[in-house]
């Protein structure tokens, strides 16, 4: 199990990577402790064709191995249908519309909790110190 700062960084470097493929349809998936689920999240998304689909599956690898991340495996790259990139902690799910549609792992892990890409991406907000009340003299 990775550092929650660790996890979330490489949970941006893909959805980044995503993003900048024009993946449609972006969605995250916190899977729920008790579910059984073999990874911590889901990232899913669709491409419009094969060579889209390559292409998104091509960026996420390689800004993660930029990053020091390799997958420990990937699967379905040359149909690209459905291209998995299992990275243990996280599995980047990319598929086609029909395929997105058909095995619709949206409904089957239906208890997990669904995440917007921002509410990954965006940096945790750092709260100000209080400042101390400073008496001024007078003269």
């Amino acid at each position: 199990m990775k550092k929650k700062n660790e996890l979330t960084s490489q949970l941006t470097t893909a959805i980044a990577a995503c993003q900048d493929k024009k993946a449609e349809d972006l969605t995250i998936l916190q899977m729920d402790k008790s579910s059984g689920a073999f990874t911590d999240y889901f990232v899913i998304c669709s491409g419009s064709n094969p060579r889209q689909i390559q292409a998104i599956s091509d960026e996420v690898e390689l800004r993660l191995k930029r990053a020091g991340t390799y997958p420990n495996n990937i699967e379905g790259y040359k149909q690209a249908e459905w291209v998995l990139l299992d990275y243990v902690d996280f599995v980047v799910h990319v598929f086609s519309a029909t395929a997105r549609n058909y095995y619709d792992l949206e409904r089957l892990w239906r208890t997990a909790k669904k995440l917007e890409p921002a509410e990954i991406t965006a940096k945790p907000r750092r709260r100000a110190p209080a400042r101390k009340a400073v008496a001024r003299k007078r003269a």
